[in-house]
Protein backbone atom coordinates (compact mmCIF):
# COMPACT_ATOMS: atom_id res chain seq x y z
CA UNK A 1 0.00 0.00 0.00
CA UNK A 2 1.27 3.47 -0.83
CA UNK A 3 0.69 6.05 1.88
CA UNK A 4 0.33 9.72 0.94
CA UNK A 5 -0.46 12.01 3.86
CA UNK A 6 -0.64 15.82 4.11
CA UNK A 7 2.23 17.67 5.74
CA UNK A 8 1.96 21.45 5.66
CA UNK A 9 1.40 22.42 2.04
CA UNK A 10 2.89 19.19 0.68
CA UNK A 11 2.50 15.41 1.13
CA UNK A 12 4.69 12.72 2.65
CA UNK A 13 4.70 9.38 0.89
CA UNK A 14 5.91 5.90 1.76
CA UNK A 15 5.21 2.29 0.84
CA UNK A 16 3.97 -0.11 3.48
CA UNK A 17 4.10 -3.76 2.44
CA UNK A 18 3.36 -5.35 5.78
CA UNK A 19 0.51 -5.53 8.28
CA UNK A 20 -3.26 -5.50 8.00
CA UNK A 21 -4.89 -2.23 6.96
CA UNK A 22 -8.06 -1.61 9.02
CA UNK A 23 -9.15 1.50 7.14
CA UNK A 24 -9.08 5.29 7.06
CA UNK A 25 -10.45 7.37 9.94
CA UNK A 26 -11.29 10.68 8.33
CA UNK A 27 -13.75 13.53 8.12
CA UNK A 28 -16.91 12.43 6.34
CA UNK A 29 -17.77 13.90 2.96
CA UNK A 30 -20.32 16.71 3.25
CA UNK A 31 -21.12 19.23 0.54
CA UNK A 32 -20.71 22.93 1.15
CA UNK A 33 -23.87 24.96 1.61
CA UNK A 34 -25.09 25.89 -1.91
CA UNK A 35 -25.23 29.53 -0.85
CA UNK A 36 -23.55 30.65 2.35
CA UNK A 37 -25.45 33.94 2.27
CA UNK A 38 -28.77 32.09 2.10
CA UNK A 39 -27.71 29.63 4.82
CA UNK A 40 -26.69 32.40 7.21
CA UNK A 41 -29.84 34.42 6.48
CA UNK A 42 -32.02 31.37 7.07
CA UNK A 43 -30.26 30.64 10.37
CA UNK A 44 -30.69 34.23 11.56
CA UNK A 45 -34.36 34.26 10.56
CA UNK A 46 -35.18 30.86 12.09
CA UNK A 47 -33.14 30.75 15.29
CA UNK A 48 -32.94 27.55 17.33
CA UNK A 49 -34.40 27.88 20.81
CA UNK A 50 -35.53 31.50 20.40
CA UNK A 51 -38.85 32.96 19.37
CA UNK A 52 -37.48 36.16 17.85
CA UNK A 53 -35.25 36.70 14.85
CA UNK A 54 -31.97 38.48 15.53
CA UNK A 55 -33.18 41.60 13.72
CA UNK A 56 -36.17 41.75 16.08
CA UNK A 57 -34.06 41.28 19.21
CA UNK A 58 -31.96 44.41 18.81
CA UNK A 59 -32.90 48.05 18.55
CA UNK A 60 -31.48 51.51 17.97
CA UNK A 61 -29.36 52.68 20.87
CA UNK A 62 -28.03 49.23 21.69
CA UNK A 63 -24.31 48.60 21.78
CA UNK A 64 -23.13 45.20 20.62
CA UNK A 65 -20.04 43.03 21.17
CA UNK A 66 -19.57 40.58 18.33
CA UNK A 67 -17.19 37.77 19.34
CA UNK A 68 -15.01 36.01 16.77
CA UNK A 69 -12.46 33.21 17.16
CA UNK A 70 -8.71 33.69 17.00
CA UNK A 71 -6.27 32.45 14.37
CA UNK A 72 -6.13 28.93 15.82
CA UNK A 73 -9.79 28.25 14.96
CA UNK A 74 -10.99 28.04 11.39
CA UNK A 75 -14.61 29.24 11.40
CA UNK A 76 -15.12 31.09 8.08
CA UNK A 77 -16.24 34.13 10.03
CA UNK A 78 -15.26 36.17 6.96
CA UNK A 79 -18.27 34.70 5.16
CA UNK A 80 -20.69 35.09 8.07
CA UNK A 81 -19.89 38.54 9.39
CA UNK A 82 -21.14 40.62 6.42
CA UNK A 83 -24.63 39.10 6.69
CA UNK A 84 -24.59 39.20 10.48
CA UNK A 85 -23.51 42.84 10.66
CA UNK A 86 -26.10 43.82 8.05
CA UNK A 87 -28.79 42.18 10.19
CA UNK A 88 -27.66 44.21 13.20
CA UNK A 89 -27.78 47.35 11.06
CA UNK A 90 -31.30 46.46 9.93
CA UNK A 91 -32.30 46.04 13.57
CA UNK A 92 -31.10 49.56 14.33
CA UNK A 93 -27.49 49.10 15.49
CA UNK A 94 -25.05 51.06 13.29
CA UNK A 95 -21.47 49.95 12.74
CA UNK A 96 -20.14 52.54 15.16
CA UNK A 97 -22.04 50.85 18.03
CA UNK A 98 -20.55 47.42 17.27
CA UNK A 99 -17.15 46.22 18.52
CA UNK A 100 -15.55 43.08 17.08
CA UNK A 101 -13.76 41.11 19.79
CA UNK A 102 -11.21 38.37 19.18
CA UNK A 103 -12.07 35.78 21.84
CA UNK A 104 -8.56 34.43 22.35
CA UNK A 105 -8.88 32.67 25.71
CA UNK A 106 -5.24 32.05 26.66
CA UNK A 107 -3.97 31.86 23.07
CA UNK A 108 -1.60 34.48 21.72
CA UNK A 109 -3.14 37.53 20.08
CA UNK A 110 -3.72 37.26 16.34
CA UNK A 111 -1.37 39.39 14.26
CA UNK A 112 -2.81 42.25 12.18
CA UNK A 113 -2.52 40.05 9.09
CA UNK A 114 -4.30 37.19 10.86
CA UNK A 115 -7.03 39.54 12.07
CA UNK A 116 -7.65 40.68 8.51
CA UNK A 117 -7.82 37.08 7.30
CA UNK A 118 -10.26 36.11 10.08
CA UNK A 119 -12.61 39.03 9.41
CA UNK A 120 -12.21 39.21 5.64
CA UNK A 121 -10.93 42.36 3.91
CA UNK A 122 -14.34 44.04 3.64
CA UNK A 123 -15.24 43.75 7.35
CA UNK A 124 -11.64 44.45 8.41
CA UNK A 125 -11.75 47.73 6.50
CA UNK A 126 -15.26 48.55 7.62
CA UNK A 127 -14.38 48.05 11.30
CA UNK A 128 -10.87 49.48 11.25
CA UNK A 129 -10.23 50.89 14.73
CA UNK A 130 -13.26 49.11 16.23
CA UNK A 131 -11.72 45.73 17.01
CA UNK A 132 -10.48 44.45 20.34
CA UNK A 133 -8.18 41.54 21.21
CA UNK A 134 -9.10 39.96 24.54
CA UNK A 135 -6.30 39.65 27.09
CA UNK A 136 -7.12 37.22 29.94
CA UNK A 137 -4.23 38.57 32.04
CA UNK A 138 -5.31 42.25 31.91
CA UNK A 139 -7.10 42.54 35.24
CA UNK A 140 -7.91 46.22 34.71
CA UNK A 141 -10.09 45.27 31.74
CA UNK A 142 -11.91 42.40 33.44
CA UNK A 143 -15.04 42.55 35.56
CA UNK A 144 -16.27 40.03 38.13
CA UNK A 145 -19.74 38.69 37.32
CA UNK A 146 -20.52 35.91 39.82
CA UNK A 147 -19.41 32.42 40.87
CA UNK A 148 -20.66 29.23 39.26
CA UNK A 149 -22.24 26.42 41.31
CA UNK A 150 -18.91 24.57 41.05
CA UNK A 151 -17.05 27.52 42.52
CA UNK A 152 -15.52 29.09 39.40
CA UNK A 153 -15.14 32.88 39.81
CA UNK A 154 -16.29 34.37 36.52
CA UNK A 155 -14.16 37.31 35.39
CA UNK A 156 -15.14 38.57 31.94
CA UNK A 157 -13.86 41.15 29.50
CA UNK A 158 -15.25 44.44 30.80
CA UNK A 159 -15.83 46.02 27.40
CA UNK A 160 -17.88 43.02 26.25
CA UNK A 161 -19.87 42.73 29.46
CA UNK A 162 -20.85 46.39 29.38
CA UNK A 163 -22.39 46.10 25.92
CA UNK A 164 -26.16 45.82 25.67
CA UNK A 165 -25.94 42.87 23.31
CA UNK A 166 -23.42 40.01 23.08
CA UNK A 167 -23.33 37.81 19.99
CA UNK A 168 -20.87 34.92 19.75
CA UNK A 169 -19.63 33.20 16.63
CA UNK A 170 -17.49 30.09 16.33
CA UNK A 171 -17.09 26.69 14.73
CA UNK A 172 -18.03 23.33 16.21
CA UNK A 173 -15.65 20.38 16.29
CA UNK A 174 -15.15 17.72 18.94
CA UNK A 175 -12.94 18.86 21.83
CA UNK A 176 -10.93 16.62 24.09
CA UNK A 177 -12.14 18.01 27.42
CA UNK A 178 -14.87 20.58 26.64
CA UNK A 179 -16.79 17.94 24.68
CA UNK A 180 -17.26 20.24 21.69
CA UNK A 181 -15.84 23.54 20.52
CA UNK A 182 -18.08 26.50 19.76
CA UNK A 183 -21.09 27.61 21.77
CA UNK A 184 -20.24 28.29 25.40
CA UNK A 185 -16.48 28.24 24.69
CA UNK A 186 -16.71 31.69 23.10
CA UNK A 187 -17.38 33.00 26.62
CA UNK A 188 -15.24 30.65 28.72
CA UNK A 189 -12.41 30.52 27.88
CA UNK A 190 -12.92 32.98 24.98
CA UNK A 191 -13.39 36.27 26.85
CA UNK A 192 -12.69 35.10 30.40
CA UNK A 193 -9.92 35.98 32.81
CA UNK A 194 -7.06 33.61 33.42
CA UNK A 195 -8.31 32.77 36.93
CA UNK A 196 -11.69 31.75 35.52
CA UNK A 197 -10.11 29.62 32.83
CA UNK A 198 -7.75 27.94 35.27
CA UNK A 199 -10.48 27.07 37.77
CA UNK A 200 -12.69 25.65 35.04
CA UNK A 201 -9.92 23.61 33.43
CA UNK A 202 -8.88 22.20 36.83
CA UNK A 203 -12.03 20.07 36.66
CA UNK A 204 -10.17 17.98 34.11
CA UNK A 205 -8.47 16.31 37.10
CA UNK A 206 -10.02 13.56 39.19
CA UNK A 207 -10.77 15.26 42.54
CA UNK A 208 -9.79 12.16 44.53
CA UNK A 209 -7.16 10.27 42.54
CA UNK A 210 -3.93 11.12 40.73
CA UNK A 211 -5.37 10.97 37.24
CA UNK A 212 -7.54 12.88 34.80
CA UNK A 213 -11.26 12.88 35.53
CA UNK A 214 -12.93 10.01 33.64
CA UNK A 215 -16.14 12.08 33.40
CA UNK A 216 -14.31 14.63 31.23
CA UNK A 217 -14.69 13.11 27.78
CA UNK A 218 -14.47 14.16 24.18
CA UNK A 219 -17.89 14.51 22.55
CA UNK A 220 -19.71 14.64 25.92
CA UNK A 221 -21.48 17.74 27.25
CA UNK A 222 -23.84 16.42 29.92
CA UNK A 223 -22.14 14.88 32.92
CA UNK A 224 -18.83 16.42 31.86
CA UNK A 225 -17.90 18.83 34.70
CA UNK A 226 -15.68 21.03 32.52
CA UNK A 227 -18.40 21.46 29.88
CA UNK A 228 -21.17 21.95 32.42
CA UNK A 229 -19.18 24.56 34.34
CA UNK A 230 -18.42 26.39 31.08
CA UNK A 231 -22.14 26.53 30.37
CA UNK A 232 -22.95 27.76 33.88
CA UNK A 233 -20.33 30.49 33.53
CA UNK A 234 -21.51 31.49 30.06
CA UNK A 235 -25.11 31.74 31.26
CA UNK A 236 -24.00 34.24 33.89
CA UNK A 237 -22.80 36.41 31.02
CA UNK A 238 -25.94 35.51 29.03
CA UNK A 239 -25.03 36.12 25.37
CA UNK A 240 -28.10 37.05 23.36
CA UNK A 241 -27.38 34.98 20.27
CA UNK A 242 -24.80 32.64 18.76
CA UNK A 243 -23.92 31.79 15.18
CA UNK A 244 -21.88 28.58 14.84
CA UNK A 245 -20.59 26.93 11.70
CA UNK A 246 -19.57 23.37 10.93
CA UNK A 247 -16.95 23.10 8.20
CA UNK A 248 -16.43 20.19 5.82
CA UNK A 249 -13.08 18.58 4.98
CA UNK A 250 -12.30 21.34 2.46
CA UNK A 251 -12.86 24.03 5.10
CA UNK A 252 -16.13 25.12 3.49
CA UNK A 253 -19.27 25.91 5.46
CA UNK A 254 -21.45 22.79 5.49
CA UNK A 255 -23.91 23.99 8.14
CA UNK A 256 -24.90 27.17 9.98
CA UNK A 257 -26.64 27.06 13.36
CA UNK A 258 -27.91 30.17 15.11
CA UNK A 259 -30.03 31.01 18.13
CA UNK A 260 -29.94 30.39 21.87
CA UNK A 261 -26.47 29.55 23.11
CA UNK A 262 -27.06 25.99 24.32
CA UNK A 263 -29.79 24.84 21.95
CA UNK A 264 -28.08 26.07 18.78
CA UNK A 265 -24.74 24.70 19.96
CA UNK A 266 -26.17 21.23 20.57
CA UNK A 267 -27.76 21.20 17.13
CA UNK A 268 -24.41 22.13 15.60
CA UNK A 269 -22.64 19.51 17.70
CA UNK A 270 -25.02 16.79 16.49
CA UNK A 271 -24.31 17.80 12.90
CA UNK A 272 -20.57 17.89 13.63
CA UNK A 273 -20.68 14.32 14.93
CA UNK A 274 -21.81 13.22 11.50
CA UNK A 275 -18.62 14.67 10.05
CA UNK A 276 -15.96 14.12 12.69
CA UNK A 277 -16.99 11.17 14.90
CA UNK A 278 -15.96 7.86 13.36
CA UNK A 279 -17.00 4.45 14.75
CA UNK A 280 -14.27 1.82 14.76
CA UNK A 281 -14.60 -1.88 15.52
CA UNK A 282 -11.19 -2.37 17.14
CA UNK A 283 -8.03 -0.52 18.14
CA UNK A 284 -4.89 -1.13 16.10
CA UNK A 285 -1.25 -1.92 16.74
CA UNK A 286 -0.30 1.23 14.80
CA UNK A 287 -2.02 4.52 14.03
CA UNK A 288 -0.51 6.74 11.34
CA UNK A 289 -1.89 10.24 11.91
CA UNK A 290 -1.39 13.55 10.11
CA UNK A 291 -1.99 17.05 11.41
CA UNK A 292 -0.92 19.09 8.42
CA UNK A 293 -1.85 22.63 9.41
CA UNK A 294 -1.63 22.93 13.21
CA UNK A 295 1.19 25.42 13.72
CA UNK A 296 2.52 24.34 17.10
CA UNK A 297 2.38 21.28 19.28
CA UNK A 298 -0.17 22.71 21.72
CA UNK A 299 -2.62 22.68 18.81
CA UNK A 300 -1.26 19.42 17.39
CA UNK A 301 -1.92 17.71 20.70
CA UNK A 302 -5.53 17.28 19.59
CA UNK A 303 -4.36 15.06 16.74
CA UNK A 304 -2.26 12.98 19.14
CA UNK A 305 -5.21 12.70 21.52
CA UNK A 306 -7.50 11.54 18.70
CA UNK A 307 -4.98 9.04 17.36
CA UNK A 308 -4.61 7.62 20.86
CA UNK A 309 -8.29 6.67 20.86
CA UNK A 310 -7.62 4.18 18.06
CA UNK A 311 -4.40 2.50 19.27
CA UNK A 312 -3.89 -0.52 21.52
CA UNK A 313 -2.15 0.09 24.87
CA UNK A 314 0.83 -1.83 23.48
CA UNK A 315 0.73 -0.06 20.11
CA UNK A 316 2.55 2.82 18.45
CA UNK A 317 1.58 6.15 16.85
CA UNK A 318 3.32 7.87 13.95
CA UNK A 319 2.40 11.56 14.00
CA UNK A 320 3.10 13.81 11.02
CA UNK A 321 3.01 17.45 12.15
CA UNK A 322 5.25 20.30 10.89
CA UNK A 323 4.71 22.53 13.98
CA UNK A 324 6.58 25.43 12.42
CA UNK A 325 6.00 27.52 15.59
CA UNK A 326 7.56 24.84 17.79
CA UNK A 327 6.08 23.63 21.05
CA UNK A 328 3.68 26.53 21.40
CA UNK A 329 5.18 28.75 24.07
CA UNK A 330 7.58 28.74 26.99
CA UNK A 331 4.77 28.14 29.48
CA UNK A 332 4.02 24.78 27.86
CA UNK A 333 7.72 24.00 27.98
CA UNK A 334 7.86 24.73 31.70
CA UNK A 335 5.18 22.12 32.36
CA UNK A 336 6.93 19.57 30.17
CA UNK A 337 10.13 20.02 32.15
CA UNK A 338 8.49 18.64 35.29
CA UNK A 339 9.66 15.06 35.93
CA UNK A 340 6.39 13.18 35.33
CA UNK A 341 2.62 12.83 35.70
CA UNK A 342 2.60 12.92 39.49
CA UNK A 343 4.51 16.20 39.57
CA UNK A 344 2.35 17.79 36.87
CA UNK A 345 -0.85 16.73 38.65
CA UNK A 346 0.44 18.11 41.95
CA UNK A 347 1.35 21.41 40.30
CA UNK A 348 -2.03 21.59 38.57
CA UNK A 349 -3.79 21.13 41.89
CA UNK A 350 -1.85 24.14 43.16
CA UNK A 351 -2.49 26.27 40.06
CA UNK A 352 -4.44 24.86 37.14
CA UNK A 353 -3.44 26.10 33.71
CA UNK A 354 -4.37 24.91 30.22
CA UNK A 355 -0.76 24.32 29.15
CA UNK A 356 -0.33 22.05 32.15
CA UNK A 357 -3.41 20.07 31.18
CA UNK A 358 -2.03 19.65 27.67
CA UNK A 359 1.37 18.63 29.02
CA UNK A 360 -0.23 16.04 31.30
CA UNK A 361 -2.14 14.51 28.39
CA UNK A 362 0.90 14.65 26.10
CA UNK A 363 3.42 12.86 28.31
CA UNK A 364 1.02 9.95 28.69
CA UNK A 365 1.00 9.46 24.93
CA UNK A 366 4.44 10.67 23.89
CA UNK A 367 6.36 7.48 24.81
CA UNK A 368 4.54 5.45 22.13
CA UNK A 369 4.83 8.20 19.50
CA UNK A 370 7.23 8.84 16.65
CA UNK A 371 6.94 12.39 15.33
CA UNK A 372 7.85 13.55 11.83
CA UNK A 373 8.17 17.31 12.34
CA UNK A 374 10.14 20.51 11.90
CA UNK A 375 10.45 20.82 15.68
CA UNK A 376 13.90 20.51 17.18
CA UNK A 377 14.83 17.09 18.51
CA UNK A 378 15.17 18.48 22.04
CA UNK A 379 11.57 19.74 21.89
CA UNK A 380 10.31 16.36 20.71
CA UNK A 381 12.24 14.75 23.57
CA UNK A 382 10.40 17.04 26.00
CA UNK A 383 7.17 15.51 24.71
CA UNK A 384 8.61 12.11 25.76
CA UNK A 385 8.38 11.18 22.07
CA UNK A 386 10.96 10.30 19.42
CA UNK A 387 11.68 12.21 16.24
CA UNK A 388 11.93 10.55 12.83
CA UNK A 389 13.29 12.32 9.76
CA UNK A 390 10.70 10.87 7.35
CA UNK A 391 7.55 8.78 7.18
CA UNK A 392 9.61 5.97 5.65
CA UNK A 393 12.07 6.02 8.57
CA UNK A 394 9.24 6.10 11.11
CA UNK A 395 7.62 3.03 9.52
CA UNK A 396 10.92 1.15 9.56
CA UNK A 397 11.46 1.97 13.24
CA UNK A 398 8.00 0.94 14.46
CA UNK A 399 7.96 -2.22 12.37
CA UNK A 400 10.75 -3.63 14.55
CA UNK A 401 8.64 -3.12 17.68
CA UNK A 402 5.25 -4.37 16.47
CA UNK A 403 3.95 -7.95 16.55
CA UNK A 404 3.77 -10.14 13.46
CA UNK A 405 1.11 -9.02 10.98
CA UNK A 406 0.27 -5.80 12.88
CA UNK A 407 -2.97 -3.91 12.25
CA UNK A 408 -3.04 -0.21 11.44
CA UNK A 409 -5.40 2.73 10.99
CA UNK A 410 -4.62 5.80 8.87
CA UNK A 411 -5.86 9.25 9.97
CA UNK A 412 -5.22 11.98 7.35
CA UNK A 413 -7.07 14.70 9.33
CA UNK A 414 -6.27 13.61 12.86
CA UNK A 415 -6.80 17.02 14.47
CA UNK A 416 -10.51 16.80 13.62
CA UNK A 417 -11.57 13.18 13.06
CA UNK A 418 -12.22 11.27 16.29
CA UNK A 419 -12.42 7.45 16.51
CA UNK A 420 -15.00 5.95 18.88
CA UNK A 421 -15.16 2.35 19.99
CA UNK A 422 -18.72 1.07 20.33
CA UNK A 423 -20.84 4.21 20.43
CA UNK A 424 -20.96 7.75 19.09
CA UNK A 425 -21.75 10.94 21.04
CA UNK A 426 -25.31 12.19 21.23
CA UNK A 427 -25.07 15.88 22.19
CA UNK A 428 -28.82 16.46 21.80
CA UNK A 429 -29.82 13.64 24.14
CA UNK A 430 -26.73 14.00 26.28
CA UNK A 431 -25.44 10.44 26.02
CA UNK A 432 -24.18 8.18 23.29
CA UNK A 433 -25.75 6.40 20.35
CA UNK A 434 -24.99 2.98 18.98
CA UNK A 435 -22.58 2.97 16.08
Amino acid sequence: MKLSLPYGETFLEADIDWGRFLGVVDIADRPAAPSVDDAVAAALNHPIGLEKRLVDMVSAGDTCALLVSDSFRQTRADQILPILVDALNEGGIPDEDIVLVFATGTHRAPTPEEQRAILGPAIAERFHGRTLVHDPHDEDNLTFVATTPRGTPVFINRRVYECDRIIATGAVVLHYFAGFGGGRKAIVPGIAGVETIAHNHAMNLDPHRGRTNPAVRIGVLDGNPVAEDMLDAARLVNPDFIVNTVLNREGQIAGVFAGEMDAAHRAAAAFACGLFAVPIAEPADLVIAASAHTRNFVQTHKALFNAYQAVKPSGRIILLAPCEEGLGGEQFGQWLRLPGRAEIIAALREQSEINGQTALSTIGKGPITLVVTEMAERDVAMLRAEKADSLHTALELVRKELPDDPTYWVMPSAAYSVPFLGSLPDPIGGGTTSS
